[in-house]
């Protein structure tokens, strides 16, 4: 109900007013009439200045309302686009009323950028979309999934596949709390994170996304969730999205919606073929287990599930996620995620938004050719092939997001939080993380003569190996770039630095990425430490048939392993082949991604802290294995699911 204003007229009489008490009844009448004339304009006034769907005291039902009934059709298809911030500009989202834009996998404002930079950036289009007509923010997004990673400078935590080994969802919680307070530091308030796949094929290049292959560890880590957008009420109602208002908090989105773990022989967007019993016990409990943690946004697949494109899958969308499941926060596209509705993608892109929204997608990454989709959206539902009623649920879904998460009280930003990117505390976080997420799968050639933890004091020590030195390949992908970088491409400690800083001063260390046997042989060390890997990756470009490390690594561990007792430290976002090289092998640790808090490995390298992870996923003897899962008939591993040395 809108606010009356209360007028308090007080007429004073005296006895030198008689002449005003004599007054004529018509006189009155006409007083009267002029008084109430008064107060119908100034309750007129009030009720034109008065705007319902702005004011935060109002139920976010009726504000969805409010502002549904105001909008074109233009303005509510506008809100279903997510655009790349190199086609944005102030005007675009002004005539077009966009209702997102996005940071692509490297996409910065500049190399290098500050906090500031971003804060300018993204403040600078909002102030676009709010000089639209009904002045509905944006909703800025980016792939922030191990830290913030796109920024230069943040603290970059360990792959999610190295906090599965960690079995400690309170470690996450505050992981996704950290996160969130870098993303309001440079003005965004919403990450493409978590990836909550459950990964069944080591194979496929995206399984260090993915906590575990097993389906309860999954669901541990959606604690992540409130970590990144507050604890829900315990008042809220199932499925109603929760992103504490005007906080350091975000939108959370998990994503891929569903199976995206579980494709023929781990191949990127491929086919996932299962039953219904192990769609729903494998590949659903952690999406069960986000809505009742309020997830905001929920991103579909690439892949298809028995041969149905997952963008284009209404029963499992629409059916199951938003009937079934209750979820009334937005579902978005993955990038161009319409586009490869159709084989060749983009073949039809007509029919490609015909089956996406008529799906239930909500929100789509276009992200360039935003016009295409906008006039083929506005075509579809002009001539009805889209009921307007569809349109009206996906606006309402991302206005409620909106309203909930606080972006029209407070849609800018400013430079307070700057300093939080980066800081010593989120640094010592994900330090603890390292530690927490290191795996013992071999000490010694025998329990009887650990290797580990190493001595700090010692005559000569050998660190070798490409991962040794290399903040860019210890991140690994989705690092700066989309596919990572090899090379100093970020702040943090390499493990060499880390060793250096925990070792005795009077102990020689000497660094050599590939040393040469003869060298080996004459140089007396006492022990070697090798940390070798994959090169950074991602989606795609990471698919592996054979799992296998480069040449060289293979032959730096056995160089220095038959000349020297040695540690070999793995950074892989997956079990790889290392079978046949074990015996010769005296520790072996598995650091998985550990991203810029290298020292987290020293520690646990030389026994300032225990080591207490275990394998997230199963260790193959080889390839030929695959897809092998703990549970499987033929359980034959080289180490198997949940195990782990201590110390």
């Amino acid at each position: 109900m809108q606010p009356t204003p209360v007028i308090s007229v007080t007429v004073v009489t005296t006895p030198s007013n008689r002449e005003f008490q004599g007054s004529s009844a018509m006189e009155k009448g006409m007083l009267f009439f002029i008084g109430f004339l008064l107060v119908s304009c100034l309750e007129l006034a009030a009720s034109e200045d008065y705007i319902l769907y702005k004011d935060p005291e109002k139920p976010v039902s009726r504000r969805i309302k409010d502002l549904l009934n105001r909008m074109t059709l233009e303005e509510k298809i506008g809100q279903m686009v997510q655009i790349e911030r190199t086609v944005a500009s102030p005007e675009v989202l002004k005539k077009y009323f966009i209702g997102s834009v996005l940071s692509g996998g490297g996409s910065a404002p500049g190399p290098k950028a500050s906090p500031e930079e971003w804060v300018d950036m993204v403040n600078k289009l909002q102030k676009g979309s709010l000089s639209t007509r009904l002045g509905i923010p944006i909703i800025y997004g980016i792939d922030a999934i191990h830290g913030h990673n796109t920024v230069y400078g943040a603290t970059v935590f360990p792959h999610n596949v190295g906090i599965g080994a960690t079995r400690d969802p309170e470690l996450i919680k505050k992981i996704g709390a950290a996160t969130a307070l870098e993303l309001r530091a440079t003005g965004i308030p919403y990450t493409f994170a978590p990836c909550i796949a459950v990964c069944r094929d080591p194979r496929w290049g995206r399984c260090y996304e993915s906590y575990s292959e097993d389906p309860a560890v999954v669901k541990a880590m959606t604690e992540i969730i409130p970590g990144l957008q507050g604890d829900i009420p315990a008042n809220s109602r199932r499925g109603v999205p929760y992103v504490e208002p005007q906080t350091q908090k975000v939108a959370a989105c998990a994503k891929h919606y569903i199976g995206d773990g579980g494709t023929v022989k781990g191949i990127n967007a491929n086919n996932t073929v299962v039953s219904n019993h192990v769609l729903r016990s494998i590949h659903l409990p952690a999406y069960r287990a986000s809505i009742n943690k309020g997830v905001a946004t929920i991103m579909v697949s690439y892949s298809s599930l028995n041969g149905i494109k997952m963008h284009a899958n209404r029963d499992l969308i629409t059916g199951l996620l938003k009937k079934k499941l209750h979820f009334r926060g937005f579902v978005i596209s993955d990038y161009m995620g319409i586009d490869f509705i159709t084989y060749p993608s983009h073949a039809n892109y007509t029919y490609s938004i015909l089956a996406g929204i008529s799906a239930g997608i909500d929100m789509v990454m276009v992200p360039l050719n935003y016009t295409e989709f906008i006039n083929g959206l506005t075509f579809l539902v002009k001539n009805d092939f889209i009921p307007t009623a569809r349109i009206n649920d996906a606006v309402k879904r991302i206005l409620r997001v909106k309203f909930t998460m606080g972006l029209f009280e407070k849609p800018l930003s400013d430079y307070n939080l700057a300093k939080h990117v980066g800081s010593q505390e989120h640094r010592e976080l994900a330090r603890e993380a390292v530690r927490k997420s290191l795996v013992l799968l071999k000490n010694g050639k025998s329990a009887k003569e650990p290797l580990l933890p190493l001595p700090k004091k010692a005559s000569k020590v050998l660190v070798a190996g490409s991962h040794a030195d290399n903040i860019g390949n210890q991140c690994g992908g989705w690092t700066i770039q989309w596919q990572g970088q090899s090379g100093n491409i970020t702040i943090g400690t390499t493990i060499l630095t880390a060793i250096k800083n925990t070792i005795s001063s009077t102990t020689e260390v000497s660094f050599i990425e590939s040393p040469n046997p003869e060298f080996l042989t004459s140089s007396n060390f006492t022990y070697a430490i090798v940390v070798v890997g994959e090169p950074p990756y991602s989606e795609g470009v990471g698919d592996s048939s054979n799992l296998t490390l480069p040449h060289t690594a293979y032959s730096t561990i056995t160089n220095v392993c038959a000349a020297v007792k040695c540690v070999v430290v793995l950074i892989t976002g997956r079990p790889v082949v290392i079978e046949p090289y074990l015996d010769s092998i005296h520790a072996l640790v598995a650091a998985w991604l550990p991203g810029t808090e290298g020292q987290g490995v020293a520690d646990v390298l030389f026994g300032d802290y225990g080591v207490s992870g275990k394998l997230p996923r199963t260790w193959f003897k080889n390839v030929d294995q695959l897809p092998m899962n703990a549970g499987d008939t033929n359980y034959d591993p080289l180490f198997p699911f949940g195990f782990g040395l201590a110390f």
